[in-house]
């Protein structure tokens, strides 16, 4: 029988029908779809330098110039941006509604000069350094009092709404926070406010004692399906010391980061034959104050807890989701923790029969 449960979280309803789908197999449709770029005419791989904008940003373990060949990760402006880095904010109103000009940063983390590495079959080695080019545009990007909020994230396969397969993650600056973390922040808050707790803090350590929603169980890092996914084999990854601010991350956990993060996508690729997803890394506003408004804010290190969530794109939305703001999923995140369970053990019999062998 279907149920409706709340995120403990946000105010949101999910429906979880799990007789309407439990396999991987009910999901034909939902493999990464990519585009077919070859790295010929990619403008993202190496020796194409001069396809992009001049970079931003780049580690280059040979000293090599900008712009040429011999990166590990670059950071270039988007070639198309949602908005513009040049102007201010210039907020107004126009009877009742309320305008303001398209500022921000858009800009892309090319995460390899390889256009067919994957994160999910590599491992944590490359994938480390991205995250460090993550805490790093997002400190920058913070010294600039327009920004409000960075949105990180990775876009793969052509339905989750990658236009190049090479691999690479995008961060958009915006001048406002976002209403889904602003209703996140709030909630934070206000829970903060009553128990003198964290409530990411709370909803971690009652799911580590319960377990049947625990992916994966590490010393810096916990994956867990939530327990009002909206998306089939939805994951969340929280790191088990409280923290507010991905920028934080010392050497030693953005490496248990990576090796968390890539092991995820693994076995989200092992399992369900490598389905496009989206992944949004949630951290902390800008804590620059406002000008007429010093407190805004200004209980995040308390309240919030940085995390990172992986949606792979099994599902459509349609239009009970659009005109209800509910989400239908077709798999329960208890059903989904056991089939990425069996899925790793699987892997770790094989491992040990070709070690054997």
């Amino acid at each position: 029988m279907s149920e409706l449960r709340k995120d403990p979280i946000v105010d949101r309803w999910v429906i979880v029908a799990a007789e309407r789908g439990r396999r991987p197999s009910d999901f034909p449709s939902a493999q990464s779809q990519r585009t077919g770029s070859s790295g010929a005419s990619c403008p993202f791989c190496e020796g194409n330098e001069g396809k992009t904008p001049p970079e931003i940003w780049a580690i280059r373990p040979d000293g090599s110039a900008p712009d040429t060949a011999g990166w590990q990760v670059r950071v270039v402006p988007n070639k198309f941006p949602a908005l513009g880095i040049e102007g201010s904010t210039d907020r107004r109103g126009l009877g009742m509604f309320d305008l303001m000009s398209g500022v921000g940063a858009h800009e892309v983390i090319i995460e390899t000069p390889e256009h067919d590495w994957s994160i999910g079959d590599d491992g944590p080695d490359t994938l480390e350094p991205v995250l460090r080019a993550y805490q790093l545009r997002l400190a920058d990007l913070y010294r600039d009092s327009r920004f409000r909020y960075c949105v990180l994230f990775r876009n793969y396969g052509q339905r989750a709404g990658a236009s190049l397969d090479h691999p690479h993650s995008q961060i958009i600056a915006v001048p406002i926070v976002p209403l889904r973390l602003k209703d996140k922040l709030a909630a934070a808050q206000q829970h903060y406010a009553r128990k003198e707790r964290c409530l990411f803090c709370d909803v971690i350590n009652q799911e580590l004692t319960l377990g049947d929603r625990v992916v994966l169980d590490r010393e810096h890092f916990v994956a867990l399906c939530p327990f009002a996914a909206r998306f089939p084999f939805e994951l969340a990854i929280f790191p088990k010391r409280h923290e507010h601010d991905l920028r934080l991350l010392d050497d030693l956990r953005r490496r248990a980061l990576a090796e968390i993060l890539s092991d995820c996508l693994h076995y989200l690729r092992s399992a369900l034959g490598d389905p496009a997803y989206n992944y949004v890394v949630n951290t902390a506003p800008n804590p620059l104050p406002r000008p007429g408004r010093p407190g805004y804010w200004g209980t995040l290190e308390y309240d919030f807890h940085w995390h990172i969530e992986i949606m792979p794109r099994m599902t459509r939305i349609a239009g009970f989701e659009w005109g209800t703001g509910f989400y239908i999923n077709p798999v329960s995140p208890e059903n989904a923790t056991a089939f990425l369970h069996e899925r790793m053990a699987e892997e770790a019999l094989d491992d040990q029969a070709e070690t054997a062998g």
